[in-house]
């Protein structure tokens, strides 16, 4: 990918090709199930009321100082998070036009409708899982 030479450098831990692929099929399941929460004001405030889930921040927002109090609050919040290269993949992915600096995958969809798809579900929340999981094993801290 050419975006990598504009990640910031406070932007770790960073997915690595492979599971930055996962991250964002995750996300874009997630998107079709309505389990994630947008943008830094959703964020930080899903995380401060006591969401749990798995941050996905964009490694080359400008200026970085947007969200650097962001993976802060996850460590305060036992929240895992991993960055991801570009905001504007991250942003399609969650089936926006806009690139999205940073996104909050919830364990479970939080408004299930009728035309919700069971399988769809089930397979957001096994990849959710998956994510969490390596989520946590590339973080510093947990």
């Amino acid at each position: 990918m050419g975006t990598t030479r504009l990640v910031s450098p406070i932007a770790k831990p960073m997915a690595d090709d492979k599971l930055n692929k996962k991250i964002l099929k995750a996300v874009k399941k997630a998107a079709k199930v309505k389990a994630l929460k947008r943008g830094v004001k959703e964020v930080v405030k899903a995380v401060r009321k006591g969401s749990k889930g798995t941050c996905i921040i964009a490694g080359d927002v400008s200026p970085i100082d947007v969200l650097s109090h962001v993976p802060v609050l996850c460590e305060d919040n036992e929240v895992p998070y991993v960055f991801v290269p570009s905001k504007e993949e991250l942003g399609a992915a969650g089936l926006t036009k806009r690139p999205t600096s940073c996104i909050l995958l919830l364990p479970k969809p939080w408004k299930e409708s009728k035309d919700t798809d069971k399988d769809d579900v089930k397979k957001y929340v096994e990849s959710y899982d998956e994510i969490n999981k390596k989520a946590k094993d590339v973080a510093l801290v947990f």
